[in-house]
């Protein structure tokens, strides 16, 4: 799983042209640390078909206002370039699984 570090890591995953989900966190975020697993067991299963990446709010405070980021865990999926859907706090593994399955289909 990549972790985007600054705007030009983020320009480059979602132009890469594979759908993408976004997961902003913080280190000291109880619900983004249970999160974490699923998201890195997901991102291991789908890397062929799906990019998915971590943002810390902390470092990256310029692309969580972007987001307008307000509680997290907070997820996006971004397909085309545009953000489709997003998700605030823990997401079982099968919710998130049906969304990768839902926005990998070509439109």
């Amino acid at each position: 799983m990549k972790e985007i570090k600054n705007l030009e890591d983020f320009k480059n995953i979602v132009e890469s042209g594979k759908p993408v989900l976004l997961d902003f966190y913080a280190n000291w975020c109880g619900p983004c640390q249970a999160l974490l697993p699923t998201i890195e067991k997901l991102a291991a299963k789908h890397a062929d078909d799906f990019e998915i990446a971590k943002i810390n709010v902390d470092i990256n405070q310029e692309l969580a206002q972007q987001f307008q980021v307000r509680s997290i865990p907070a997820l996006f999926f971004i397909k085309d370039g545009k953000v489709q859907e997003r998700l605030t706090g823990v997401q079982t593994e099968s919710t998130l699984e049906a969304k990768i399955q839902a926005y990998s289909v070509p439109a």
